[in-house]
């Protein structure tokens, strides 16, 4: 028999955030070899504290890959993201100072990344999506500049102006281990996530478009459940693809849609109604792109710690039915 049909298929993820987090949670729990290509622009919350005062690559998002992928025991995963509630390190997870030691130790945050992939004994890879030190820079409509992923995050009129352009400051150039997963991989998924913050920072590193134009793998785009309000106001799946091409000034990198068919309950939305409304998709073939519709809700609703002084979406993806309906796709 070849080794085409006995081979693990290979999956690699490109994202940010917890629409990452829950896509990985999900996948582990298949017979799949899974690469997370991780966003590296983040200068937020307990990250940007520690590449201010370090010097550091941004850990945030590697750590919670890292535990997402983990098949460790529990006090372990739980170790990595424990938020100290007071004192001096007050908003910081354990995790994030974890793997800023280790880089400094290594110095490397690729060699980081995979001494705690290690203690975490993860099922899979983690690759931070560059390697170079680099900040998100974004120009509305109206002229405002905002730098950082932190500044964009807390702007709310975003949709009101538009976003003109988007670009990484210094430029940063694709992880070549994340370029050559790329290649090997059998799909490709992007997102779920927020599309300036999480997913566009990814589209925008140097060599990762032309990565995707030349993969083999179909390329899906997981659409969120929910826009972000200021940002996406009014966004439809298509509007999403559109954006992502625009201003990752590349065309035809996703060839599938996966979106959620399942209403969400007016007593959800109640909840959300100060965050944003239900990102709507048409269901319907699109200038080459296949829309595939599933039931990708969470009957769960997320409850913010105290510690966690970061407003997150309470509608989630279920990791388990977004998991599945991805595997589906391989066969």
């Amino acid at each position: 028999m070849s080794e085409t049909t006995t081979r693990t298929k290979r999956i690699v993820t490109i994202g940010g955030g917890t629409g990452h987090f829950a896509l990985l949670s999900g996948l582990k729990e298949h017979d799949v070899d899974i690469t997370a290509i991780v966003t590296m622009s983040d200068n937020g919350g307990s990250t940007g504290m520690l590449r201010d005062e370090l010097g550091v690559l941004p850990p945030g998002d590697l750590r919670q890959c890292l535990v997402a992928l983990s098949e460790g025991d529990e006090t372990m995963r739980a170790l990595f993201t424990h938020r100290f509630p007071r004192g001096s390190l007050k908003g910081h997870t354990f995790g994030n100072i974890f793997i800023s030691a280790l880089e400094q130790v290594s110095g490397s945050i690729d060699r980081a990344v995979e001494e705690a992939g290690k203690i975490l004994k993860i099922r899979g890879t983690v690759l931070p999506i560059t390697l170079d030190k680099t900040e998100l820079v974004t120009k509305l409509g109206n002229g405002k500049v905002l730098k950082g992923e932190d500044a964009l995050a807390g702007y709310l009129l975003v949709s009101k102006f538009g976003v003109k352009d988007m670009g990484l400051r210094p430029e940063a150039a694709l992880n070549p281990r994340a370029r050559s997963a790329i290649r090997e991989a059998d799909l490709i998924i992007i997102g779920p996530g927020n599309l300036y913050s999480s997913l566009l920072p990814n589209m925008l590193v140097r060599g990762l478009p032309q990565a995707l134009k030349r993969a083999k793998a179909p390329k899906v785009f997981v659409a969120n459940l929910m826009n972000k309000h200021g940002h996406t106001d009014g966004f439809t799946c298509a509007r999403y693809v559109e954006e992502i091409e625009r201003l990752a000034t590349t065309r035809r990198s996703i060839d599938v849609v996966l979106y959620n068919t399942t209403p969400i309950s007016p007593r959800l939305l109640k909840r959300y109604v100060d965050e944003g409304e239900p990102v709507l998709c048409a269901g319907r073939e699109a200038r080459g792109i296949t829309y595939v519709g599933a039931d990708l809700l969470s009957e769960t609703l997320h409850v913010p710690t105290r510690s966690d002084p970061l407003r997150r979406t309470l509608i989630r993806h279920d990791p388990n039915k977004l998991a599945a309906a991805i595997v589906a796709m391989l066969r």
